[in-house]
């Protein structure tokens, strides 16, 4: 009796299944990390409200607001009804200086400030015939301003309001929220007979993630400085003039009454100031969990390549490698991250890469020694590691160009992988195997012999 017979299963094409299905089942823990991640970054976040809570958060200075009271009638008891008239600044100027710090609270750290802010500008006699009222209805002596700021426990020094050289009494807490929510009150009793009221203040305002300003003037002149150089400008304005180098920044800005949408006196609440501001936000140079993040992105192409190189020794050279040992490999690689994220919360992102990658790269190459055998083989993967590891550090610092990095190392390994594997006959051993002659013989005592021939 005599069969002929091929190969009914390609062990190459197996391989790659068992390996992409490895792949795949290494998205649960990397999700895993992710989760782990977002968890760290939330108890950063706690961490930092506890401490902006005391120290104070973002600050948004908004004012001096000149309130006028007058009497709008008469309730039913015949008492006055009273409302109020608000008129913004002619002119507003700021001029600050910016000195950053770090505060803990366990393992995390926040950047904080402390500002010392120069205020002054000048407010014109208020035009209440403007709004429809009528002088008799003016109540001068009961004038106040108004000065807001959102954290009110981050003013550090004693707040000296002068208006036309002229020290005036500053209250806590606000008369009137319809314009400004927290802040302080300056009692100003209006001389009608005076025309400029010139106001100017010293406020030293600690503060957090950022400071802002309210561009309340006809002309507003803001200019603001810092040692401290890793910054964005945000707000409704960005700066006119700005300098950022190594020794920290600079900026001004320019704003007058026709670039917004706010007029500069009215009557009732106005919640429009709230809404235009003009400041910088202060960061860390890097914030390691979007850092950590970002790499996690890229985990399962590092998962995928390295199967990849993985595979190609194991065809080129023969040498079988087990699903369990890719794995195993698969796990280190995923561990990296881990690694990553613990270390940089001690030590600096730059010097926490340095030392995952250098782990992990050296334990995959230790274990590469007792599956391939072959030093050669081992330092090509240990080469092949480093420089993933390198192309991930570069991508991660190209944060505007990371696609195109990308982009260009999958193009790079895709061409690399169709380089290797260009004299590859994938049908060799196939046709090999179908022009095997397999005879099977029975003997009369029932004994089987198999024979094979070319």
């Amino acid at each position: 009796m005599k069969t002929n017979f091929g190969a009914n299963v390609d062990m190459i094409v197996v391989k790659i299944i068992v390996v992409a299905v490895l792949a795949v089942i290494m998205l649960l823990p990397i999700t895993m990390i992710e989760n782990l991640i977002e968890g760290r970054e939330q108890n950063q976040q706690s961490a930092q409200e506890d401490i902006t809570n005391k120290w104070g958060g973002s600050q948004c200075i908004t004012g001096p607001v000149l309130v006028l009271p007058y009497e709008s009638g008469l309730d039913k008891n015949q008492n006055p009804i009273i409302n109020y008239a608000y008129f913004l600044p002619d002119d507003y100027k700021v001029d600050g200086e910016i000195n950053t710090e770090e505060r803990s609270r366990t393992l995390f750290n926040t950047l904080v400030y402390q500002s010392d802010l120069k205020i002054s500008g000048k407010f014109a006699l208020p035009d209440y015939a403007k709004l429809n009222i009528k002088s008799e209805q003016v109540r001068w002596q009961n004038a106040f301003v108004l000065l807001g700021i959102p954290y009110l426990q981050g003013i550090k020094s004693k707040i000296n309001f002068v208006v036309n050289g002229k020290p005036l009494d500053v209250q806590p807490g606000v008369r009137s929220n319809n314009v400004i929510d927290s802040g302080v009150t300056i009692n100003m009793p209006i001389d009608s007979s005076a025309q400029i009221f010139e106001f100017s203040f010293d406020l030293g305002l600690n503060g957090s993630e950022g400071l802002y300003f309210t561009p309340i003037g006809k002309e507003n002149r803001i200019h603001l400085k810092s040692p401290w150089n890793t910054v964005s400008f945000n707000g409704d304005f960005l700066p006119s003039d700005r300098r950022i180098n190594e020794q920290g920044f600079d900026a001004s800005w320019n704003v007058f009454d026709y670039n917004r949408n706010y007029v500069q006196m009215w009557t009732g609440g106005n919640d429009v100031l709230k809404k235009s501001n003009l400041g910088v936000d202060f960061k860390y140079p890097v914030d390691k969990y979007q850092m950590t993040m970002r790499s996690v992105k890229y985990a399962i192409i590092f998962i995928v390549l390295t199967f990849v190189v993985f595979f190609l020794v194991e065809l080129l050279s023969k040498k079988r490698i087990h699903p369990v040992q890719y794995l195993l490999v698969s796990c280190a690689l995923v561990l990296f991250y881990t690694l990553l994220l613990a270390i940089s919360e001690h030590l600096s992102f730059g010097i926490s890469y340095l030392i995952a990658a250098a782990a992990t790269t050296l334990l995959i190459t230790v274990y590469s020694t007792t599956m391939f055998r072959n030093m050669k083989q081992t330092t090509i993967m240990a080469m092949f590691l480093i420089a993933l590891y390198v192309y991930l550090y570069i991508i991660l610092q190209q944060e505007n160009m990371a696609l195109l990095f990308g982009a260009i190392g999958l193009f790079v390994a895709l061409a690399v992988v169709m380089f290797v594997l260009r004299k590859v006959d994938w049908y060799k051993d196939r046709e090999n195997r179908n022009n095997v002659n397999v005879e099977i013989e029975k003997d009369e005592d029932s004994s089987i012999h198999i024979y094979t021939r070319e």
